[in-house]
């Protein structure tokens, strides 16, 4: 299951034997962005955003933070990073429900 998608970075992501997210060597970025204060925060916030989306079960961004006790907007961004060929290329499939609420679902990329 080590599959690695396609990417023209050398930074991509594979999965270990139990299905999780391996990320080789991250790379976030943004005007406030700071490696030294940032990778390891953001590192495990996709991590387990993966971990709980990857069954591909639709959610809540609610949902989705009483899981994994991260904040909605943060959650939010690491959906957006996981299309990204860096981030693994995943399918991220959005339907609007009511009055602002969407549900997400992830498909891993394979």
């Amino acid at each position: 299951m080590n599959k690695k998608p396609p990417s023209q970075n050398k930074n991509t992501a594979g999965y270990d034997f139990f299905g999780r997210l391996i990320l080789d060597d991250p790379h976030f970025n943004g005007d406030d962005y700071v490696p030294e204060r940032d990778d390891k925060r953001l590192t495990g916030q996709i991590m387990r955003v993966f971990n709980c989306m990857k069954d591909k079960s639709w959610r809540s961004l609610k949902e989705i933070e009483d899981i994994t006790k991260d904040p909605q907007a943060s959650i939010s961004a690491q959906l957006r990073h996981l299309r990204k060929p860096r981030f693994g290329m995943h399918r991220v499939n959005k339907v609007y429900i009511d009055n602002g609420l969407y549900h997400y679902q992830l498909i891993p990329y394979e």
